[in-house]
Parts: C-alpha cells; structure tokens; sequence
C-alpha cells in the first residue's frame, strides 16, 4: 500500500520538471492521476511511462489560464476515477526577466494570469469536488523568490508567487474546518528547463546554503509529503524546500 493509495489526484504543468516528477511519484504511491500541461506530446510520453509501470492516468491537454480547463480536469477525475482529493496547482511561468519599469502591462497580466490566477481558477473547481469526498489536500508551487527574498529583474514572478501564499492563507480560513488542507510548496532552484543555462543554474546554486540546486524529484516528494496522510495537521503554511536559501546568505 502506498501513501496515496486509493487517492485521486490532479496535478497541472505535468509534462516536465517538478509536475512530470510528481506525477511519476504519486502514482508510484497509488494514486490515480489526472495530468495536465499545454503541449500533448510530453503529456502523453508521461502517461504512457505511467501506464507501462502499472499506474492510472488520465490527460488534460489546455491552458491553466482558462477556466475550462480545470472544468475539465475536475470533470475527467469524477468522472474515471469517482471524485478527487489532491489538487497539485505546479504549472507556472517566470514571465519578464527585466526591471519592474521595463515590464509592459501585456508582460505583467500574463505572468499573474499563468501563475496566480491559474491557481485561483483551479482550487475554486477543485474544492468543491474535495468537500464530496470530505476534504482534501490542495497545493501551490511557490517560491523563496517573493516569500523571502526578492531578486533582480524577477519583480513580476515574486509579486505572483507571493500572492500564492495569500491564497493558501484564504482557503485555510474558509475550508480548514471542512477537511480542506491549502499549503504552499517554497521550491528553491530546480533543475529544470525554466532554470536557464549552466550558467544560471551555477548562479542560482550559489544562492542556496547547501551550493547546489534541487533536483525535480527531490521537491516532488516535498509535495508527497503535503500530499498525503503524513501532514494530516498541516494547513495554511510555507513548507520551504529551498536548500536552506531563505535561512541563510553566506
């Protein structure tokens, strides 16, 4: 029996990165999966690696940013798999790497729409499907960037991964006692495609008190853990998975 056996689970940007490595973990740990990310053919390489070893996968190719796609990923975890109890909410973008004044309005309401307003758009489908099943664990990829540090030319991603925990805060108030778990995932420099070059990613592993970045798997299972039974008492908080950057600068 795994953590997330029996569970049902959507998880958003999940053809790359820290969506593909949870969608791979979760349903290692028995969950049946509902995937999503904007390009097909990654999603379903995904799924396909899922069905070879066992597991339950369904695919939602669309945009986060539109309210009929979470429609739809709610809908295919209802109605395959019988209802849903964890909301993975990963999909995001970094936007404009420049000074705030440099940022055009179009850079801006793109940026907050693919990171926060993606995220408001799904937990409002998504709650109520988990109230059905008495409860359920939603989740945000946020960031140190916004919560505990601001970097240069990132203005517009701190400002939405920052609101993210806004949400999470909300949502507790409103759902905690209902069995609703909202916490927000601060991931550190990942090794993933938005990490940039070499060079970036040695930039951004000299921030991190351990001198490195993570790997996707290893915040993956940072989302396991608010994901399932184990953070049982867990709602409305930070969980930094961060490599020890928002404790420390040496």
């Amino acid at each position: 029996m795994g953590m997330l056996q029996n569970k049902v689970a959507i998880i958003t940007g999940a053809s790359s990165g820290i969506g593909r490595a949870a969608a791979m973990l979760f349903s290692a740990e028995g969950a049946a999966v509902v995937l999503n990310a904007r390009g097909e053919k990654g999603l379903q390489e995904v799924a396909e690696t899922i069905r070879v070893a066992g597991g339950q996968v369904r695919t939602v190719s669309g945009d986060v940013k539109l309210m009929t796609t979470h429609e739809r990923l709610v809908r295919e975890a209802e109605r395959t798999f019988g209802g849903l109890d964890i909301a993975f909410n990963n999909a995001a973008t970094i936007g404009p790497i420049k000074p705030l004044a440099d940022v055009s309005y179009v850079e801006w309401e793109d940026t907050i729409a693919a990171t926060l307003t993606s995220a408001f758009l799904g937990s409002g489908r998504q709650i109520p499907a988990m109230l059905k099943r008495g409860g359920g664990s939603v989740i945000f990829t946020s960031s140190f960037v916004g919560t505990s540090v601001g970097l240069p030319d990132m203005s517009v991603y701190a400002a939405a991964k920052a609101g993210l925990m806004g949400l999470v805060k909300g949502i507790t108030a409103d759902y905690a006692a209902k069995g609703i778990r909202a916490n927000a995932l601060m991931a550190g420099g990942t090794d993933t495609r938005m990490a940039g070059d070499a060079a970036q990613k040695e930039w951004a592993a000299s921030l991190h008190a351990m001198k490195r970045i993570a790997q996707p798997e290893e915040i993956a299972k940072a989302a396991l853990f608010l994901a399932s039974p184990m953070s049982s008492f867990v709602a409305g908080s930070a969980l930094f998975a961060d490599g020890g950057n928002s404790a420390v600068k040496l």
